[in-house]
């Protein structure tokens, strides 16, 4: 038997088999589903990398001590990077659910041997993404910062669709207003429209405003 064979059968050379296929899945999920909408590179880059990381960590943290190591240390760490969020920049949804969706599989293919209920596992999670995707819209939201302050009425709602989507050539889907200035005569306007390009506005994603600022017209 060669040394290669010998290497492939021992449990790193397995570990490393779960590995490619955690690569080869995620990547699917990364760079096929996720990033055609997005066309984020930023958390493409990260979505890999942790792939990387988080399986090796699983794999060694609970081969360090095989007499004591239990699935306890790997949901632990599950936990920990599921909840994990970055400071210098606030996580949309869609994203924090791909990465949701990124640790899951790495923690699942670090501590899963058995190849059969891996394939079942794969094909679910990336069934389950394609319809999603292929059955929601992709939408987005942007803040207008709106001079016509006679539109923003509840009983003018209609004019004001028509009027915003001839100016921003976007097909409206809701208008919510926020902060009114009637010294200036203008209002800023949370827009949700639909996003037939795909990909995201890095620069509206930046704005937080409370809920309870706004109002739907």
């Amino acid at each position: 038997m060669s040394t290669f064979s010998i290497f492939l059968q021992s449990d790193f050379g397995l570990a490393l088999i779960r590995f490619f296929i955690c690569l080869v899945v995620n990547w699917v999920i990364i760079d096929r589903l996720y990033y055609p909408k997005s066309k984020r590179r930023d958390f493409y880059f990260t979505f890999s990398i942790i792939t990387i990381a988080i399986f090796f960590l699983v794999y060694f943290m609970m081969s360090m001590d095989r007499g004591k190591a239990t699935m306890g240390v790997g949901l632990g760490l599950f936990g920990i990077f599921s909840i994990m969020r970055y400071r210098t920049d606030s996580m949309p949804v869609r994203e924090m659910t791909y990465l949701f969706v990124v640790v899951c599989l790495s923690v699942i293919h670090a501590l899963e041997s058995n190849y059969k209920e891996l394939l079942v596992i794969d094909i679910i999670t990336i069934g389950a993404i394609c319809f999603c995707e292929m059955r929601l819209k992709m939408r987005s939201t942007k803040l207008i910062q709106y001079d016509r302050i006679e539109l923003i009425k509840p009983d003018r709602y209609d004019d004001l669709k028509t009027d915003l989507e001839e100016r921003t050539g976007l097909k409206i889907l809701k208008i919510d207003v926020g902060g009114i200035d009637f010294l200036k005569d203008t209002a800023v306007l949370s827009v949700t429209y639909e996003n037939t390009r795909g990909g995201t506005n890095k620069v509206d994603s930046q704005f937080k405003v409370r809920k309870s600022q706004w109002r739907e017209v």
